[in-house]
């Protein structure tokens, strides 16, 4: 005897048998990509206003060929409405060996010379960018604790 389905009688379990799937099959990225949200970690006074608001800044360009932004990259962060240039000094994704992993994503934002816009690091930075390539002397020049 087959059992048939009265999509009239239980409307509820029609709609979530058609329209919703109870698994993702896709993992999860602790990538910087587009729209990421990162945490500003230096003392400029557009990071403390965005942060006093709630906003957190947004990615919305990485400089590198593959757009995936990694721990010294530059990326074009929005803060405030506000287009500024930032350095990664800290990811939540899994690291080399050796290299800290963060609790969030870390940014130090920086002017179009290279020059941070704040005066102080609030929290630790890998010890790991001193061998990176790119402006980071002025960055690691601020920072007082390494990790």
């Amino acid at each position: 005897m087959a059992l048939t389905f009265f999509p009239s009688l239980f409307p509820a379990v029609s709609r979530l048998s058609t329209t919703c799937c109870f698994f993702s099959s896709s993992q999860k990225l602790y990538e910087i990509r587009k729209m990421a949200r990162m945490r500003i970690v230096d003392n400029s006074a557009i990071g403390k206003a965005a942060s006093n608001v709630g906003k957190p800044a947004r990615v919305i360009h990485v400089y590198n060929k593959r757009e995936v932004g990694l721990l010294g990259d530059k990326v074009l962060v929005t803060v405030k409405g506000e287009m500024k240039r930032a350095y990664i000094v800290g990811l939540r994704k899994n690291q080399a060996p050796n290299v800290p992993r963060m609790d969030t994503n870390n940014i130090v934002l920086v002017d179009d010379n290279g020059n941070p816009l704040g005066n102080r690091i609030m929290v630790p930075i890998p010890s790991s960018l001193r061998g990176k390539k790119g402006d980071l002397t002025k960055i690691l020049s601020l920072a007082t604790r390494f990790v």
